[in-house]
């Protein structure tokens, strides 16, 4: 019994996020094709991670951080590049033969559909290894890494459309990945200085906060710029 309670309230923030964006979408896309979606963003996890834990005994030899310049590195190199990268990949071949992709706001379904896949799985992980504590871990969980890997493929899904609908200019083209790399860069970065001094990681515990408002507001402008761009048959402006 506790191990299905585990699992849903592991699950529930994922869950509840997919159909926020479901019922965003004015034009509802296939139910086969979103749940595709999800199970290679859930396939995707343990490739990652192994990828992952081959880039942290590069980096620090399976050693612990020792400096914010370690969790720095640790934020961006172990987590936000090979995460995002690897979620583009998903998505890149998820969308590049899909029939149903033919509007702005699908970049951005999609992508969320993918990156929840993964965020439900990893949570499921994280939840389950702490299982002492579980109950703690899976409610700030719930309010901020589910939340952001939600806000990453919104940024994420917003330039591929752009690129595939609008401008194929290299600058998009990086944008598709840096940007989301760097929104989650930033916030592992502030999430994992705890590790290395317990009162820097309080004062930037407020400031993860902060970034995480204002990423969702930003994700909430992406998108009602593109729902918009969608009804009224424009895709002019960035």
């Amino acid at each position: 019994m506790k191990t299905i309670l585990i699992l849903t309230v592991a699950l529930l923030p994922a869950i509840a996020l997919l159909y926020y964006i479901w019922k965003k979408d004015p034009q509802k896309e296939p139910t086969s094709w979103l749940v595709k979606a999800v199970v290679w963003g859930v396939a995707i996890c343990i490739p990652i991670a192994v990828i992952e834990v081959g880039i942290e005994a590069v980096l620090f030899g399976g050693g612990t951080p020792s400096t914010l310049l370690d969790t720095t590195a640790m934020a961006f190199f172990v987590a936000a590049v090979p995460e995002e990268a690897g979620k583009l990949l998903v998505l890149w071949l998820l969308l590049r033969k899909n029939p149903y992709f033919d509007e702005h706001f699908d970049g951005i379904v999609y992508a969320v559909c993918v990156g929840l896949g993964f965020a439900a799985i990893e949570n499921v992980f994280y939840v389950f290894d702490n299982s002492d504590d579980w109950l703690s871990v899976a409610v700030m969980r719930s309010l901020l890494a589910v939340p952001g890997h939600y806000a990453y493929a919104v940024l994420m899904g917003y330039y591929y459309s752009i690129y595939h609908f609008v401008d194929r200019s290299p600058k998009i083209a990086v944008c598709m990945l840096m940007v989301p790399v760097l929104a989650h860069g930033v916030y592992d970065a502030l999430a994992m200085s705890g590790m290395v001094n317990q009162y820097v990681g309080g004062v930037c515990f407020f400031v993860l906060i902060y970034f995480c408002v204002k990423m969702h507001k930003v994700a909430i402008k992406k998108i009602v710029a593109q729902i918009e761009r969608d009804k009224n048959g424009y895709s002019d402006m960035l």
